[in-house]
């Protein structure tokens, strides 16, 4: 979502106006049937096009919408750039995939390559364009906010790990972070900043599920159905307006993923105490090590050099008083 026409996030994108210059749909791809969802493609993805119907057919229901939805689905395997850009408009930066385009109720997910959705799994591509268009058929016509529709998409699809929200407080603290100051966020085209700002919406949905959990979620999307606003629907679900919640989210983000969440979460962290650690352990042996040195230096020798002077002199008397081969008693 760049603008209001193109929304993306990450490796999964949406796209809100149709793509211009669409391929014939008959008339170059072949189609695997499906419950909900028919899967098209050219070439040698057939066992590809099965698999992904099967996947899709076997998803549990989306939460807080009917388990109907979504249905009356296509979904492109895009043999190629060409197709994948005829099919998209061209508009998916190159580690992007798979894209919703909720007004022809389409996913396109490229059948080729390997550089596209960098982090993503296949299973958590799918997922999250099903529920975004699961979300955009059950708010038919409906403007939805930019961070509640890419949110709710991840948050439904499993693909959330909060354990990730410790970048968060590493970003705020960097200034890096997109401003708390609107939930209307401009989302970047560079991975790194989408991927900061997907965070953030990911997190408001998660405290809206966290504030009434799932059955909360459904009561808040049948009313923004029912009343076609979403403020007079967080309103009358939450008791809060825009602005309240707004406030609340930020308090929430800083709380729930401050810097004791970094410390107990990160890798990071635990990384660099192994590391303190073995670093402390090699620096007390070398100081046992010099500690010990010290105290052998202070102990009289086994043999002092008294010793040794007296067998010498000893010795060397002996050798002199007795010519070669005999001894003192045969003399």
């Amino acid at each position: 979502m760049l603008s209001s026409a193109l929304g993306l996030i990450l490796a999964g994108l949406i796209l809100a106006a149709p793509p211009q210059g669409q391929e014939p749909r008959e008339a170059s791809y072949r189609w695997v049937p499906g419950p909900q969802v028919e899967v098209g493609y050219r070439g040698a993805d057939s066992l590809r096009a099965v698999s992904i119907g099967e996947f899709l057919a076997g998803l549990p229901p989306l939460p807080g919408l009917p388990d109907s939805l979504p249905r009356g689905l296509s979904l492109f395997i895009a043999p190629d750039q060409a197709a994948f850009d005829s099919l998209t408009g061209g508009a998916v930066p190159e580690w992007g995939a798979g894209v919703a385009i909720p007004s022809l109720s389409r996913i396109v997910v490229p059948g080729f390559g390997d550089r596209r959705a960098w982090g993503w799994s296949e299973a958590r591509l799918l997922r999250h364009e099903w529920a975004h268009l699961g979300l955009h058929q059950h708010l038919e016509g409906l403007r939805i906010p930019l961070w509640f529709d890419e949110g709710y998409a991840e948050w439904a699809s499993g693909g959330w790990n909060p354990t990730e929200g410790w970048r968060l407080r590493v970003a705020f603290a960097l200034g890096r972070a997109p401003p708390l100051d609107s939930l209307v966020l401009a989302w970047p085209r560079d991975q790194a900043s989408a991927s900061l700002a997907y965070l953030l919406s990911a997190t408001a949905v998660e405290y809206l599920i966290a504030e009434s959990g799932e059955r909360g979620l459904r009561i808040f999307l049948e009313r923004w159905r029912s009343v076609r606003s979403f403020d007079r629907a967080l309103r009358n679900t939450y008791g809060l307006t825009l602005g309240q919640f707004e406030e609340d989210w930020k308090v929430y983000v800083r709380r729930r993923y401050g810097w004791l969440f970094v410390v107990s979460h990160s890798s990071i962290f635990w990384l660099s105490l192994a590391l303190a650690l073995l670093l402390m352990v090699r620096v007390r042996r070398r100081r046992n090590r010099e500690a010990m040195a010290r105290l052998r230096a202070s102990e009289p020798p086994d043999r002092p050099e008294y010793w040794s002077e007296v067998q010498g002199e000893e010795g060397s008397e002996s050798s002199r008083s007795a010519p070669d081969g005999v001894s003192k008693k045969d003399q």
